[in-house]
């Protein structure tokens, strides 16, 4: 089981910064333990748990890369034409070297015959009606082939442990000859929301009740990090009843995710109720929205409490829960890659504090992209999420933007 180092505990500050929250969680968080070996096509979106070794070279033997006509260069100094002593397909091995003074068919693919150095590409030749082959001037030696390792040599690291893994490094491995490789486990992650005004979707409300949109949410933004999401539910605002829930949770999670009850008000009790059964590491951060946001453990177990406000939980999880669950899967904490934009509104914000803003992007008169902020700022505007593209990221040092300004933006989809 994975546990907080120790080390996790010695922040003292009011507010932590998004970069520290980030520092602690890549240092004080070690990954749990469980690998196990996986198909390839089953294993889009795990984490590779140890480097991964080219057994072969890629490509396996010198090959065409191009439809056209092999020859040995050096034939071809002083003269201009040559027979054709026969052809390759790809997939028939080339046992017969090329003749001296000879080209041959080749085709995309196919096994370089010995002796050949260079391939003409069929369209820049012209073939006489007695087999005889014309050649411009001016390729270079090695034209139009792709040399045996060129794309990777046998035993060099090809993935490396701690990767997530895409289509495109399935494909490596299959290309590899390899049809499986060990991963880590998934992150088996306990979800909760809690407040006595929250009603499942589909049920009756009161006239002081809504819908919890929260656990929806964080399920499916868990579920895109490669995470087995446990729904456990809503708790009430009572603090016996969700020390006993967050204890029960640990006895079958890597991780606990709340939202809701995180604040100071006096009917937030999760904070109270982690402190009981474990630790709190840190408690507020210097970020907005989501300010209350919560990260220490139940016994053993990593704790996170998210704000209640959905644009606030969303952003936090993106910043905290989602650092956490890559560490905690033995997976590299990176922070999301970022592009420029030019913004089309004004905003004023405090020093100190990083502010993300829910933009929604359109090309300007010069193609370049402008961040157009959404109209209604709140934390709990759901359509601030789903009427934008990504988040202008506002740093700790910046205190006002103008239009035209160049702000960080973060597009959704590099997101997870």
């Amino acid at each position: 089981m994975a546990q907080l180092s120790d080390d996790c505990f010695a922040f003292g500050g009011e507010l932590l910064t998004v970069d520290a929250a980030l520092r602690i969680i890549a240092t004080g968080v070690s990954c749990v333990d469980g690998v196990e070996r996986v198909g390839l096509h089953a294993a889009d979106g795990r984490i590779l748990a140890e480097d991964l070794v080219a057994p072969i070279d890629l490509p396996p033997f010198d090959n065409a890369a191009v439809d056209g006509y092999a020859v040995r260069l050096s034939d071809l100094e002083g003269v201009t034409e040559l027979p054709v002593d026969g052809r390759l397909a790809a997939g028939a091995p080339a046992t017969r070297a090329l003749l001296p003074m000879t080209t041959r068919r080749i085709f995309t693919g196919a096994a370089m015959p010995s002796g050949a150095d260079t391939i003409f590409m069929q369209e820049d030749v012209r073939r006489d009606d007695d087999g005889h082959v014309h050649f411009p001037s001016g390729l270079r030696r090695g034209a139009n082939t792709r040399p045996r390792g060129e794309d990777i040599a046998r035993g060099v690291p090809a993935l490396w442990r701690g990767q997530r893994l895409r289509p495109q490094d399935l494909s490596l491995a299959a290309a590899l000859g390899l049809r499986d490789v060990v991963v880590r486990r998934p992150i088996r992650v306990g979800l909760f929301s809690t407040g006595n005004e929250l009603v499942e979707p589909g049920q009756p409300a009161g006239p002081a009740q809504r819908y919890d949109s929260n656990r929806v949410l964080l399920a499916a933004l868990a579920a895109r990090t490669g995470a087995a999401v446990s729904d456990l539910g809503i708790l009430p605002d009572r603090r016996d009843a969700i020390a006993a829930a967050l204890a029960e949770a640990a006895e079958g999670c890597d991780l606990i995710l709340t939202s809701g009850g995180v604040s100071a008000g006096d009917e937030d009790h999760v904070k109270a109720a982690v402190e009981a059964a474990g630790r709190i590491v840190f408690w507020r951060m210097a970020i907005k929205p989501g300010r209350p946001v919560a990260m220490g453990s139940v016994g053993d177990v990593p704790f996170v409490g998210l704000p209640g406000n959905p644009a606030a939980a969303f952003i936090t999880f993106v910043h905290v829960a989602r650092p956490l669950i890559a560490a905690l899967a033995g997976a590299s904490v990176e922070a999301p890659a970022m592009f420029r934009a030019r913004a089309a509104f004004s905003y004023r914000k405090k020093a100190g504090r990083r502010e993300y803003v829910r933009v929604r992007i359109e090309a300007g008169p010069d193609g370049e992209p402008v961040a157009h902020k959404h109209g209604v700022e709140g934390a709990g505007i759901l359509t601030s999420l789903t009427r934008t593209h990504g988040l202008a990221e506002l740093g700790e040092a910046v205190t006002a933007v103008a239009p035209g300004d160049a702000v960080n933006y973060l597009p959704y989809e590099m997101l997870f």
